[in-house]
């Protein structure tokens, strides 16, 4: 008799847990396209090109003083006591490693352009993710996705895109 009981109670439970998980809203955006459409946005762009074309010059500097140290050293290498042909290299090697140590003071994971893009981009970042996170309380999504990174998505219907809402929300209009 227990059973016959107990069998409808767990039938109930797991119609009902299967109902709510329907329930749930979920959207996504792509931060590119609405980091695109702010103005601001193009200017750090710039900004961040500038600097980056700015360090460029400065390594092709550095490079073409390689090329002119290998290209003397090959040309006057038979001249050359080997003491002098050891200094030489030598000159080269510390070259070519002051070189790669501006390449990664200047674009290194810890180096000045991501230093410079993060505090440029953050106050950006951070309207953007309030401006998400008020659309998605509006319209009640229980989560959003951001479709231009990681997270591949193969499919999804455009109207839970909140690309045009989370821009209205940034006050920008499209269109």
């Amino acid at each position: 008799m227990q059973f016959r009981f107990i069998y409808p109670v767990i039938l109930a439970v797991l119609l009902s847990t299967s109902v709510v998980g329907q329930d749930q809203k979920i959207g996504f955006y792509e931060s590119d396209f609405v980091l695109s459409k702010i103005p601001e946005y193009a200017g750090i762009e710039q900004r961040l090109q500038v600097l980056s074309d700015s360090w460029q010059q400065q390594i092709q500097v550095i490079e073409e003083e390689i090329q002119a140290l290998e290209k003397d050293f090959e040309a006057k290498e038979i001249l050359y006591t080997e003491e002098l042909k050891a200094e030489k290299r030598k000159e080269i090697s510390l070259k070519k490693q002051e070189k790669e140590n501006y390449i990664a003071q200047k674009f290194g994971p810890n180096g000045e352009y991501f230093s410079k893009q993060r505090e440029l981009l953050e106050p950006i970042q951070r309207q953007v993710s309030a401006a998400v996170r008020t659309v998605a309380q509006r319209q009640g999504f229980d989560f959003v996705f951001d479709r231009s990174g990681d997270i591949y998505m193969i499919y999804a219907r455009g109207e839970w895109n909140l690309n045009e809402a989370i821009l209205l929300e940034l006050g920008i209009e499209i269109e």
